[in-house]
């Protein structure tokens, strides 16, 4: 693993392995720390690796304030290039920055068909809830009438939600920053993408519902939870209070060590992050998509394959997925070279 502090903003990219080629989004938040970068660059490495593409992982990630950001992001672009232009590091849009954000680097251009708008949202977070969705369904056998729980209500939370409830499942709790609601008779999703739309992160107060700690969310009983924020939310303590039957991470690297071996204790299933949220990633990485539709096709198949496949793993569905991604990188790199296992918080 290298990291490279950049010297112009405080900013980070790490690269998990060396290779010709790393990719990675670029995330932004004011706390972002370096451990965080690394570990998303892991992740990054296993989701190119299970889909067996000859990629390493790599992650960016900026240091800013709302009242900071756009002067960050332009010298984070500025210092970046070079590596951009030589196609050592390729970089998208990640949790806080936007397409406008990297337009300026050579290569971006060609994102063309993910940033088209689908189901009134860009493809590329449309095809990251398919992955979640259809990963989530696979292991329950279907949707109907199924419950879901979703940290996070932005980009992915709300694909998500919105792929959910196209499957008759019903999002019965979600999560902003600013805290979380809950309503047994399930929420309405258009309703929800209104209200975002209207007061963003703080529609969670306008719903008509008691407004709790964001932790409590994790307490609540559904089908389905979907974490969807920054890494390590699901611990040993949480663990073993969690009463869903099914955990289908939306966000990279959401559990502890400790929390895979609980939940398998349990018997509940722990989908691969780098297996669910890989829905964008398929869609940036397979050849000769040229409609929506086919995105969305080649992302069901193949988060479908690959969730039936981790589950068979004695060890959990992390394993397994981990096992096939492994089995791939071992085609192209050096024993040195190779991870220790997937990334864990």
């Amino acid at each position: 693993m290298k990291t490279l502090r950049l010297k112009t903003v405080d900013a980070y990219v790490a690269f998990d392995f060396d290779c010709p080629t790393s990719a990675g989004g670029t995330r932004l938040a004011p706390d972002v720390t370096e451990r965080e970068t690394q570990l998303l660059a892991r992740a990054m490495s296993y989701k190119f690796a299970v889909l067996e593409t000859r990629f390493g992982g790599a992650k960016g990630a900026i240091r800013a304030t709302p009242e900071t950001r756009d002067d960050a992001v332009r010298r984070y672009v500025d210092e970046i290039r070079p590596m951009v232009v030589a196609t050592k590091f390729l970089t998208a849009t990640d949790l806080g920055t936007l397409p406008k954000d990297l337009e300026s680097l050579p290569g971006t251009d060609q994102a063309g068909l993910m940033h088209t708008e689908y189901r009134g949202m860009p493809l590329d977070a449309y095809l990251t809830g398919l992955g979640v969705a259809t990963a989530a369904e696979k292991v329950l056998g279907g949707l109907d009438g199924r419950t879901a729980a979703i940290e996070g209500f932005g980009k992915v939370g709300g694909a998500t939600a919105v792929e959910m409830a196209r499957r008759q499942a019903r999002l019965v709790a979600f999560s902003t920053i600013h805290g979380f609601v809950q309503r047994r008779s399930g929420f309405d999703v258009d309703e929800l993408l209104d209200l975002r739309s209207r007061y963003g992160d703080r529609l969670v107060e306008h719903l008509g519902e008691e407004v709790r700690p964001v932790a409590d969310l994790f307490a609540v009983e559904a089908d389905v939870l979907v974490p969807g924020a920054r890494i390590g939310v699901i611990d040993e303590s949480r663990a073993r209070a969690l009463k869903a039957r099914v955990v289908a991470p939306g966000a990279n690297v959401p559990y502890t060590a400790g929390a895979l071996e609980v939940l398998r204790e349990r018997g509940i299933p722990a989908l691969a992050d780098f297996v669910c949220n890989a829905g964008a990633t398929i869609g940036y990485v397979t050849e000769g998509l040229l409609r929506a539709d086919e995105a969305v096709a080649a992302v069901e198949k193949r988060v479908r394959e690959l969730t039936e496949e981790s589950l068979k793993d004695p060890k959990g569905p992390v394993a397994g997925a981990a096992r096939i991604a492994e089995a791939h990188l071992r085609t192209w790199l050096e024993p040195a070279q190779m991870p220790d296992g997937p990334a864990l918080a």
